[in-house]
């Protein structure tokens, strides 16, 4: 056995020299360095010379990505409030850090958003978007369509059942840019920033009612001062590993 396994090892090697070799012929060889000039929002020309990919990051990438984490709101009874998640072969980078959840009721998920936004700071989050969602009018609400009174059925999936029998998972990542906060400081509706253009909504924006966030929202990366000491401690856990076709693996995020 020890034998087959060096010998897959080499013939995956050799055929992900072959795939590499392949890639470049189309997109040419990845460049080491690159000439960076650029004009800002006032069309104002700037340069900055020649660098490395590593030199740019370093300059201009000036988020401290261990200070961010991942909180995921997932109620199936297969899974726990105030643990820790990770999914096997998400990760896509070798030697990277693993991708990390902690997995935390609705109300401490949208606390922290909200207190991020309050910040003046956008909140990046994962939904299932095709849900209940008008493009051109820009509006997610779980109440926008009337089909119960249509058909005179009803629709009484949890959000926990949508999640076991495949009816609902995380399809799309947009960014929280605004809360609408109610005398109690609650949220009504939440102010979303999409990538489709400016063509739907307000010039792109959309409004997310607070009953759509409760439904077909499922996870938010914020930073890590905005969450409880006891949830900063748990996420020095070690995480509990799910399959790779967990709903909760339908949308690559960032790490935790």
């Amino acid at each position: 056995m020890e034998n087959l396994g060096g010998r897959l090892e080499v013939t995956k090697r050799a055929m992900l020299d072959e795939i590499y070799r392949m890639l470049c012929i189309h997109l040419g060889e990845p460049p080491t360095e690159f000439l960076w000039q650029w004009r800002d929002k006032d069309k104002e020309f700037h340069r900055d010379g020649v660098m490395s990919p590593q030199q740019f990051r370093e300059k201009y990438v000036t988020m401290d990505l261990d200070s961010m984490a991942c909180l995921i709101h997932c109620p199936q009874e297969s899974k726990s409030y105030d643990t820790v998640y990770t999914i096997e072969y998400l990760g896509n980078v070798v030697g990277g850090q693993i991708i990390k959840y902690l997995n935390v009721e609705i109300e401490e998920l949208k606390r922290a958003a909200a207190s991020m936004i309050k910040d003046g700071k956008a909140v990046w989050f994962g939904c299932d978007v095709g849900k209940s969602f008008d493009r051109d009018l820009g509006i997610m609400d779980s109440a926008l369509y009337e089909y119960e009174p249509l058909y005179n059925v009803e629709f009484g999936m949890s959000k926990a059942e949508m999640l076991d029998y495949g009816q609902s998972l995380m399809t799309h990542a947009m960014v929280l840019t605004g809360v609408d906060l109610d005398e109690n400081d609650r949220p009504r509706k939440w102010r979303v920033e999409n990538s489709w253009g400016d063509k739907g909504g307000d010039k792109g924006f959309m409004v997310m009612t607070d009953a759509w966030f409760d439904e077909y929202l499922y996870e938010v990366a914020v930073e890590k001062k905005y969450l409880s000491a006891h949830h900063v401690a748990l996420l020095e856990r070690d995480p509990k590993s799910l399959p790779p076709w967990d709903p909760m693996g339908s949308l690559a995020s960032v790490g935790g």
